[in-house]
């Protein structure tokens, strides 16, 4: 028997459709990529500007599962265009600028991207590849004619002059809500980038979850910062989240520098926001250098990495800011756990809560875990057994496009049980409170042991004078592996050698003590924010520990 229920199905057009008409004048903020000013709309003006961008797509022939890139910040006009491609079926996909020029053309080229939006910023990047996309019919820089840069790019034409002249009334949905709606690659730090394919369907139960109350909890009256990028899995579903309960939405453009992103907290009044501990990083040290404090922001969700502790402390004890861990990846839409406290949790010591919330958190409802060994045997939850991560739900990825990864006959990048192998390595407690303790190529396996690269860093990047901390696994002819701490130093700072080691004395088991230290300039960091450990284990691929060369 089934149920007597009206068959609505579920596509992300609705969402912008329930903005317009519930917060139609909610505000909508962009810092302005041609002039760094401050430019406002409303979701009515961004829907019916949407739907302009439907009209000029089907016009210049467009059409269903036809994908369409964007290579842009966070503003307005991307906003359009994310749901003017999405409403009318087409497949938006986001292309990250931090990758190299040559990395873009291989995405652009495996997705058949057939138009790409861009902000002007990244018009020397699209000027570079233009000529090796040919299956671009049309390139629209994000700007109005008067910003249209001069650049030799095939069919380009200004965003303005796109949708001008097109009615604001288009057809939006009437397709299956699992009909592809998004595409996001990964960041390929191993092999060639994998595309995940997102359907209407995942995006808006992904989209609810993430703002459950024990998640995001944003509500109308919020004002959202998304510092985290939209080409970074739906800028961690925000993109959605926002027009579906009318919350203010305030877009930083192209300036996320400390300076920057204070001056949209404090001057729009954001109550929440959102980014990797990079931003936060800069943002702490803005704030510490000229004695500002917040206003009006309450929570701050933190992902893409783990949370250093000395990040969670400043936001919670030094201003007052609920910290909301969060994890995930993009091919998990993308989070999948978040840092809440239960009520158990609640009668630890503040110290134990600290501890607690550094950990990656439960997981979101539509989301399952377990952690395995190496022969897919499931671990305890006790909090103290590791195990490879995996995962499953509905906004899950079960297959890569275009068969990519895959791992069975039906084209699937799945075990044999159906869940999806993160590539984390992980403990799970008791309350079901999740801890990655690394990724499965980071982690230091010494003496038969397994070392966290990550916690040892998350303490290290607490010293004084540290700005950010690494710490890889270098050979060693008895222990297979001993760690190797990397640290860059804050301007002006010179930690030493006895300095840091002294520092993480009493913090982690002394087996788990770096065999040495070295300091570099810079720590190099991925497309998505994360540090490059594949970069610095090529750079330090030669580097012999003290104690072997002693031996020698």
């Amino acid at each position: 028997m089934l149920g007597l229920m009206q068959d609505w199905p579920l596509t992300v057009d609705k969402i912008l459709d329930h903005a317009r008409l519930n917060y139609p004048r909610r505000e909508i903020v962009t810092r302005s990529i041609e002039t760094g000013g401050l430019s406002r709309t409303t979701y009515y003006n961004v829907w019916r500007r949407a739907q302009q961008v439907t009209n000029a797509l089907q016009e210049r022939g467009i059409g269903l599962g036809d994908r369409v890139a964007t290579l842009a910040w966070n503003t307005e006009r991307h906003l359009e265009v994310w749901y003017g491609a999405m409403g009318m079926g087409a497949v938006l996909h986001t292309l990250n600028p931090r990758l190299f020029p040559e990395q873009i053309a291989w995405i652009a080229n495996h997705a058949e991207d057939k138009a790409i939006f861009f902000d002007i910023t990244f018009t020397p990047i699209i000027a570079a590849i233009a000529a090796k996309l040919p299956n671009v019919k049309f390139f629209v820089a994000l700007t109005d004619r008067d910003h249209l840069p001069k650049a030799d790019i095939p069919n380009l034409i200004a965003y303005e002059d796109f949708i001008e002249g097109h009615t604001p009334e288009a057809k939006w949905g009437g397709f299956d809500e699992n009909t592809a709606a998004g595409l996001c690659y990964t960041s390929g730090t191993t092999g060639d980038p994998k595309g995940v394919l997102y359907s209407h369907r995942s995006n808006v139960l992904h989209g609810m979850a993430a703002n459950s109350v024990d998640c995001f909890g944003a509500g109308a009256a919020d004002v959202v910062l998304p510092v985290v990028p939209m080409f970074h899995a739906n800028a961690w579903a925000i993109a959605f989240v926002a027009p579906m309960i009318g919350s203010k939405l305030v877009m930083p453009g192209a300036k996320l520098d400390g300076q920057s992103v204070y001056e949209l907290l404090e001057g729009e009044k954001v109550t929440f926001t959102a980014a990797v501990p990079t931003v936060w990083l800069m943002l702490l040290n803005y704030m510490q250098e000229n004695n500002l404090k917040l206003s009006t922001l309450k929570r701050v969700a933190i992902g893409g990495s783990a949370v250093p502790e000395r990040v969670l402390r400043a936001f919670e004890e030094d201003y007052g800011v609920e910290v909301i861990h969060a994890w995930g990846m993009t091919e998990m839409s993308p989070i999948g756990t978040i840092g809440k406290l239960l009520p158990d949790h609640h009668a630890m010591s503040h110290e134990e809560q600290i501890k607690t919330k550094l950990k990656q958190g439960r997981a979101l409802f539509t989301v399952e875990m377990k952690i395995v060994d190496d022969e897919g045997v499931e671990k305890p939850h006790d909090g103290k057994a590791f195990g490879r991560l995996l995962v499953k739900g509905p906004a899950v990825a079960r297959a890569y496009f275009k068969n990519a990864g895959a791992k069975n006959e039906k084209g699937e990048c799945l075990e044999p049980d159906g869940f999806f192998d993160t590539g984390d390595v992980a403990t799970l407690d008791e309350l079901g409170v999740m801890q990655i303790t690394d990724r499965a190529k980071d982690v230091i396996k010494s003496g038969g042991e397994w070392i966290s690269s990550i916690d040892i860093e998350n303490i290290a990047v607490g010293a004084e004078g540290v700005a950010n901390a690494a710490v890889i696994g270098v050979a060693h002819p008895k222990w297979d592996e001993r760690p190797l701490l990397i640290i860059e130093p804050k301007p002006g700072a010179a930690p030493t050698r006895e300095q840091l080691l002294a520092f993480l004395e009493g913090k982690i088991a002394k087996w788990w003590m770096p065999d040495d230290v070295q300091i570099v300039e810079k720590i190099p960091l991925g497309a998505t924010g994360k540090i490059n450990k594949l970069a610095l284990r090529e750079t330090f691929k030669e580097y012999r520990l003290p104690s072997t060369q002693a031996a020698e």
